[in-house]
């Protein structure tokens, strides 16, 4: 067997469907992409997407001349509702993104039936939610199609990397004629991620996550390492050049290892959410509600707090990896969003969301360092 065929096959141990329908990408917004041009979405197409997003999803949107229709988020999921995506239908709607967001997925059914129902496509954007379940089915399995991230903070990690789920079988020859254009990765590109994949699993932790943060974003800002986002794609609406890029071996070969502890990685998220759970409530701040946990597989915690630059001063000081998703209703895009179509204001959810939210670590290993950190600034969370 072939090194993707192992690949596709230790995939679909978590989703169950057939692995013929998984086709492999440079990273989870390339696969986005992928869908986009396989449903020839052009201009004066919309698409129907929340307004707490990374900026690379409106810009899928954007490089095909499409437009993005943002929907405002609910405060208790951080996710859209069908009532809301509704409203902002019409006869120009071509699709719906459905977004996992931390882990959790929320209407996934009612959204994708009621478009299947109304002749729009449905998209799951699990970039957080592969390995995680809704209602007892596997996240991914109930759109037409569903995009993946396998970047550095995602379920299982390849270093950047993404895949695509057709469970709408009648797409699947388009998908696969889109892919004939994918650029090969040089042999550079596979040295650096090497490279990058050593640094992460051999030297990374906590008392370094920050310097080495720091660099990282700084290095691939400038284009000198392989970066989860270069430059260009977080402050400008056209295509990188090489943007449209398949999948190395050299991620395959690491997915093939870091999918496998999938499990492993659940239960230690699981575990470390009651966790943090517990405390929240006990200590009346915000938390992730009881209703929510049977559908939320949380890749990270979210947490609310009324200075977010304050608090990450000072968890870097306490040497805790806090996450920033999403610092910005485009995260992670400062200030004027008026380039993709964005009005702040518009959103006030998403707006008082990004502007306090910080992301608890949960694949961490000391849970109890994290917890003295939240009781000597519980004063600083909501």
């Amino acid at each position: 067997m072939n090194t993707i065929n192992r690949y596709k096959n230790e995939l679909q141990k978590q989703i169950g469907l057939a692995h013929n329908n998984f086709f492999f990408y440079w990273k989870g917004r390339v696969a986005l992409t992928a869908i986009f041009k396989a449903l020839d979405l052009k201009e004066g197409d919309e698409v129907i997407l929340p307004a707490f997003t990374c900026v690379v999803v409106p810009n899928a949107i954007i490089y095909l001349k499409a437009k993005p229709v943002y929907v405002d988020i609910d405060l208790d999921t951080y996710n859209t509702s069908l009532e809301k995506i509704k409203e902002k239908v019409t006869s120009k709607t071509k699709v719906v993104m459905c977004q996992n967001t931390f882990g959790l997925s929320s209407e996934v059914d009612l959204i994708s039936n009621w478009c299947k129902a109304n002749n729009i496509i449905s998209i799951e954007d699990c970039t957080h939610g592969y390995g995680g379940r809704f209602n007892g089915g596997p996240n991914g399995s109930y759109s037409d199609f569903a995009f993946f991230s396998t970047q550095w903070n995602k379920p299982f990690s390849t270093g950047i990397g993404g895949f695509l789920l057709v469970n709408n079988t009648s797409y699947t020859s388009k998908i696969e004629a889109v892919n004939k254009d994918l650029i090969i990765p040089s042999s550079k590109d596979k040295v650096v991620l090497k490279v990058l994949l050593f640094a992460k699993n051999k030297i990374l932790n906590a008392s370094n996550y920050w310097t080495l943060l720091k660099l990282y974003r700084f290095l691939s800002k400038y284009n000198l390492v392989i970066g989860s986002s270069s430059d260009e794609e977080i402050t400008s609406i056209k295509e990188p050049q090489n943007y449209f890029k398949g999948i190395s071996s050299t991620q395959i070969n690491e997915g093939i290892k870091s999918v496998q502890n999938i499990n492993n990685y659940l239960t230690l998220r699981k575990k470390n959410a009651a966790i943090y759970t517990a405390f929240l409530k006990q200590n009346k701040l915000t938390f992730v509600a009881d209703k929510l946990l049977d559908n939320h597989s949380f890749l990270k915690y979210p947490l609310l707090v009324k200075n977010r630059d304050e608090f990450l001063e000072l968890a870097e000081k306490h040497k805790i990896d806090l996450g920033e998703w999403f610092n910005s209703p485009l995260h992670p895009v400062q200030g004027d969003l008026s380039m993709w179509g964005l009005k702040i204001d518009d959103f006030p959810n998403a707006k008082y969301a990004s502007e306090r939210m910080v992301n608890l670590p949960t694949d961490t290993t000391e849970i109890k360092k994290v917890i003295t950190f939240l009781e000597l600034y519980k004063n600083m969370i909501e």
